[in-house]
Formats: structure tokens, sequence, C-alpha cells
């Protein structure tokens, strides 16, 4: 397993720190908050603990960092960098993913874990990091815009959630 050390922001109390097999409940509570709620993601069943702990060992094992933000002793949110595609070329890109959990947006958490994510990409040798992002979801548009990420695609009605079509943009940061 990868481990990162701790990293404080005194802004918002909150600590980053890599993923462990402990934390598998807490990510699965935030993000199947958005399968149910959202069209930020389009998984559509929730997704068990176990399967959660199966989905952080793998980034782990990749060394790819899988991180959490924890504030009193709870996991708010967690960020993490997956292979871009599967094809050797693309070794050197990877897709990053943040959600926090419900109620703690606006917080300046997401950029908190970014700021800790992206030096760990640099220094991993990563090239370019692209963000995914549902439409409409102004607060990640500005997130990534606001950390230096370039809108580079918009792809129209590529999901089918919650009864609607939705699209997905990306943006990407050259590391």
């Amino acid at each position: 397993m990868t481990t990162q050390s701790h990293a404080a922001d005194p802004a918002t109390d909150v600590i980053v720190r890599s993923a462990s097999p402990a934390d598998a409940a807490a990510i699965a509570r935030i993000y199947n908050y958005y399968i149910a709620n959202s069209v930020i993601t389009f998984e559509e069943d929730p997704v068990s603990e176990q399967v959660m702990a199966a989905r952080v060992a793998e980034v782990q094992a990749l060394s790819l960092p899988w991180l959490v933000a924890e504030g009193a002793k709870n996991v708010m949110g967690f960020a993490y960098a997956g292979k871009w595609k599967v094809r050797s070329a693309y070794r050197y890109s990877v897709e990053t993913t943040i959600y926090l959990e419900h109620g703690h947006e606006g917080r300046g958490i997401g950029k908190t874990l970014y700021a800790a994510l992206l030096p760990i990409l640099r220094a991993r040798g990563i090239h370019v990091a692209i963000g995914g992002v549902a439409l409409p979801n102004a607060a990640s548009v500005a997130l990534h815009e606001t950390l230096g990420f370039e809108h580079v695609a918009t792809f129209r009605e590529v999901g089918f959630k919650h009864g609607r079509w939705v699209d997905v943009a990306y943006w990407q940061l050259v590391l």
C-alpha cells in the first residue's frame, strides 16, 4: 500500500492522508450518496464497503494515490488518480476523481485534496492529469479551473441517468 505523509490545512482543519482499508465504509457512504442522488457519477447501483476496499487496493497497487480528507476523525472526502486508458502509451496520464461528503462542499476541502494529490502525481512522473465532470457542475468546473486545468472537450449526451441525458466535459493539467 502506498503511504503519504499527513498534511494539515489550517483553513479547513482537514488532514489529508493515504486511504486505508478501514476507510472503505466511509468512502462507500460518500460515493453512494452521489450514485443515488445525482448524475455526478454514472454508476447506478450502490457500492459495498468490500467493493470499495478492492477499488482502493487496486489503485494503490498501481502505485497511484488514493487520498482521504479527514476532519474530527471523520472522512469528509476522497480523491484518487486512476489510469486514463489501458494502452501502454497512456501510462503517463491519469484521470483524477474527487468526491466530498454531501454538505461539506464549499469549504476548501476539494482544493486541499487536489493540493495533496497533484504533487504526488508529479513526483511519480505522471505527465497529464485529466478530470471529467458530468454537467452541469459549476463547483467542479471552478475547482479544476482554479487549479490550472484547461477545458479540452465536451461530449454531449454520453450518459443517461435518472431519466435524462448528461453531458461530460474534460479538463486537463499538464504537470
